[in-house]
């Protein structure tokens, strides 16, 4: 047992960590909750060592000072574009690590010590499924693998097998709680993960990795149980709850279960599209032309998605936003839930421009609008504009709900190419003819739309 001291520093940790989730819900606020969440965890560490006065302490301290430096160095020097894939690593990570720490503390599990086995069981298998879950979900994000569901005949089976079977030898940890159990119960854990995470693709990958975090969460609070850790009881529970209403608010955002999410594609439909490039004609204009028909409008509504980040052209988008705003334009941000490859990812993305919290506007909050917008300025996104999840049964958006993009007197898309959005599906948009295509690298193009505004 650790001292009155130490508990009332935990205690101060975990108010650190409550506060922080609230503070992060907010882009004015979200900074200064990250700083404090961080600052919770330094002080928890600071009194693990001084309650506990590990033995081990050099190799100990090495493994901190390795891992500070991977992680400072990594959130560095990663690109807005690959935070998805960050947040994908970071999640496995943490999942991993508890299920070894569960591993190593299977030694201290005796027999008659049922919670605690079931406890130590419960950590092991799902965090493993989580770490490698997590892993295969880098790989989709990185392209380092398709990004189309991955099915073969027997899946299913597999995956049922899987479940059953780590079911089964965890029941067998908790009767005999040893290591030999505990790893073949860890490469079910990995297998099962590998196998949950292959048949989703597409659009649906972000929910894939809220719904990893709550694993790791719910993995981390075992852990605290088997550790006899309050903190690390109360910081998991609050990861695993936060990430499973993330997920649920996600799925619903996208007009779909979680269960359809994960295991449509095993079940005969697929969560992409053909992914072809059309050949349709399409009405392409010059930033000339685009500058005019932004120049002399007066409500204009930007949507912007990933292709935004991938450009990295936040900043320039801000400035055309600022000098439209000076011509006495009115300009909001319409932000899809889903849009990018992350939950926020939108939001993050436009407050690192220091565009105005104020001028983005949720999906819900400005549907309404789209009918007196003269211009829509669609800038990297796709599907989430996409009528076919309103109008067709077959597209494997349908029942998403969608910005009313197709409601406004104009629509301007920027895009690179004609190739279809993450679910991989023609967007219908595109062809209107109220609807007017700006091709090249979306910097680029904002550039030249930026200097013809200013001549108009």
């Amino acid at each position: 047992m650790i001292g009155t001291w130490a508990q009332i520093g935990y205690l101060i940790a975990a108010v650190c960590f409550i506060v922080a989730l609230k503070a992060l819900s907010s882009p004015k606020t979200a900074r200064t909750g990250n700083a404090l969440g961080a600052a919770g965890a330094v002080l928890a560490v600071i009194i693990t060592f001084a309650a506990y006065k590990p033995d081990h302490l050099v190799p100990i301290l090495i493994a901190l000072a390795i891992g500070t430096v991977g992680g400072v160095i990594g959130s560095r020097r990663v690109q807005m574009t690959h935070m998805p894939q960050l947040v994908a690593l970071f999640n496995g990570v943490g999942g991993g690590a508890a299920s070894l720490v569960a591993l190593m503390e299977l030694g201290e599990v005796h027999d008659g010590e049922t919670v605690a086995a079931i406890a130590t069981a419960f950590t092991i298998l799902v965090g493993a499924i989580s770490f490698s879950g997590s892993i295969v979900t880098f790989a989709k994000l990185q392209e380092l693998m398709t990004t189309r569901p991955v099915t073969f005949p027997g899946l299913p089976v597999l995956f049922i097998a899987g479940l059953l079977g780590g079911v089964a030898v965890s029941a067998w940890l908790v009767s005999e709680p040893r290591v030999l159990v505990g790893v073949l119960l860890c490469l079910l854990g990995l297998a099962v993960g590998v196998m949950l995470v292959l048949p989703v693709g597409g659009a649906d990958v972000p929910i894939v990795i809220s719904l990893l975090n709550a694993f790791t969460g719910l993995t981390v609070a075992a852990g605290g149980y088997v550790l006899g850790n309050t903190l690390l009881l109360v910081a998991g529970t609050l990861v695993g709850a936060a990430g499973t209403l993330l997920t649920k608010l996600m799925a619903d955002a996208m007009g779909r279960s979680v269960f359809n999410i994960l295991f449509g594609a095993v079940r005969g439909g697929s969560t992409l599209g053909a992914g072809t490039v059309s050949e349709r004609p399409v009405i392409s204009g010059s930033a000339e032309d685009v500058a005019i028909l932004l120049g002399y409008a007066q409500r204009v509504i930007i949507v912007p998605g990933y292709g935004l980040a991938v450009a990295q052209a936040q900043h320039t988008l801000r400035d055309l936003v600022e000098e439209l705003q000076g011509r006495g334009v009115k300009v909001d941000y319409a932000i899809h839930p889903v849009a990018g490859r992350m939950p926020g990812h939108m939001n993050v993305l436009l407050a690192e421009a220091q565009v105005p919290y104020e001028q983005l506007r949720e999906m819900d909050d400005i549907n309404g609008d789209f009918k007196q917008a003269d211009v829509v300025l669609v800038v990297g996104a796709n599907d989430v504009v996409n009528p076919a999840a309103r109008t067709t049964p077959s597209a494997p958006i349908y029942g998403m709900p969608i910005l009313n993009a197709d409601e406004a007197q104009r629509v301007i898309f920027l895009k690179r190419s004609m190739r279809p959005g993450f679910a991989g599906i023609e967007n219908e948009l595109l062809y209107d003819p109220r609807t007017t295509l700006l091709f090249g690298d979306a910097r680029e193009s904002l550039g030249k739309l930026l200097a013809s505004v200013k001549t108009v």
